[in-house]
């Protein structure tokens, strides 16, 4: 049997998993732990999260099945932070046809302004009123229906989210796209850093390293990249 076209709901799943079980165990603790590798570890999961509804969003979770892309990309999205797969995936859609342009949702015009002024600008364009609510009240009902201790939710379910994000924008945007005297290689308006492999998939499942390849060919799956840059 051939498991080649399922291989990317199967590592889908298990990125979801993971996340899942690690949250719902470190939530569930009740002597400290060593924070700092629980928190890098849950961040990583997290950006895992994210980067499986980007490759639902690029079909190539489960290639040649719409239904099961959406399905995933949209429990993936949810769960890191209630956010709408349809929108998501039409402004990302955008950011590849509008690349480096005023069209482009993840651009920030006056890139020269520094990283922090283009990731407000990034948050401001995903982030919602009705998710922050949405997310207040889940917060509020772990901590006071289900009983879970307000440290932990801090220190892993907040931080590792928030941290995410920063990890996401910072190796997956602001280093592929901004602007360097060197220019760009063509029309993608994205270059990529080839680190070794383990730090480009520790930094952001590849997707900072090769992120000139991924603009090149968006329908590659995230383990698949590192490949790409020898085609």
């Amino acid at each position: 049997m051939n498991f080649e076209r399922p291989k990317g709901i199967v590592i889908a799943l298990l990125i979801l998993i993971s996340w899942g079980g690690s949250l719902v165990w470190l939530l569930g603790q009740t002597k400290p732990l060593q924070y700092l590798p629980a928190v890098l570890w849950q961040t990583f999961l997290y950006t895992g999260l994210f980067i499986t509804a980007h490759d639902a969003m690029h079909g190539s979770v489960l290639p040649g099945n719409a239904r099961v892309n959406r399905a995933i990309g949209s429990i993936a999205v949810f769960l890191y932070a209630l956010f709408s797969y349809r929108v998501l995936r039409q402004k990302h859609h955008e950011h590849h046809r509008y690349s480096g342009s005023s069209h482009d949702p993840d651009f920030h015009e006056n890139p020269r302004g520094g990283f922090w002024m283009w990731y407000l600008r990034f948050m401001r364009e995903y982030l919602r009123l009705p998710q922050i609510v949405g997310m207040a009240i889940m917060f509020n009902f772990l901590q006071h229906i289900v009983g879970i201790a307000l440290p932990n939710l801090l220190i892993y379910w907040v931080v590792p989210s928030l941290l995410s994000t920063v990890q996401l924008f910072y190796f997956g945007t602001y280093l592929p796209h901004r602007n360097l005297a060197s220019g760009f290689p063509d029309k993608h308006c994205a270059r990529s850093t080839y680190w070794p492999t383990i730090i480009s998939f520790l930094t952001c499942y590849h997707f900072g390293a090769y992120h000139h390849e991924h603009h090149q060919y968006p329908g590659t799956p995230w383990w698949r990249l590192p490949g790409r840059s020898k085609t």
